[in-house]
């Protein structure tokens, strides 16, 4: 049985996408029911943390003090439904770089494993991109695909990793992730 641990991609997972980033905390918008969908898992003994790549740190739209503020925002945000994120993992280098940790390599995915000493063979890793559904079903996860950001496009686009299953929203996965818990 996988371990009781959800890995989501942060933007247009949990919060509305920016085609020119999210680059400081005004700009960080939770998507309507993410926060409480995360307070769920929580609820339920599921350990949960983001795994993002945040390439405007290497292109230099914002610093890592910007980051960590949009982080506290939505650390914040969370508390104050009952919810936690107990840990983000994120790659800050530009697309071009020759990172191991930029999505749709699986680094961060490895990182999260050997951080928290947990397998992630069929762990549930929801994202809205098929880099993150890439990363995922490379580290073992199980690929969950959401509708929300560039989710649409995404399936549309097609050739998703084998095995994954699409939500129009990250509460319709938690539900699905639940219920399956349960079984």
């Amino acid at each position: 049985m996988p371990a009781k641990l959800v890995i989501l991609d942060r933007d247009g997972v949990i919060n509305f996408d920016s085609a020119q980033f999210i680059k400081n905390p005004a700009e960080w918008k939770p998507l309507p029911g993410s926060l409480e969908a995360i307070a769920r898992l929580n609820q339920h003994g599921y350990r949960v943390v983001v795994a993002t790549n945040q390439s405007g740190v290497g292109r230099g739209l914002f610093d890592m003090d910007m980051l960590n503020q949009i982080h506290e925002k939505m650390h914040k945000a969370l508390f104050t439904i009952g919810g936690r994120i107990e840990a983000i993992f994120y790659c800050p280098h530009a697309a071009d770089s020759a990172c191991e940790c930029r999505k749709p390599k699986p680094g961060m995915f490895k990182r999260i494993s050997q951080t928290l000493n947990i397998p992630l063979e069929g762990v549930p890793a929801i994202g809205d991109s098929l880099r993150d559904l890439q990363a995922g079903a490379v580290a073992g996860c199980q690929p969950m695909l959401v509708l929300t950001g560039k989710g649409v496009k995404t399936q549309a686009e097609g050739n998703l990793p084998e095995g994954t299953v699409i939500f129009h929203d990250l509460a319709e996965a938690v539900d699905f992730i639940l219920a399956k818990g349960k079984a």
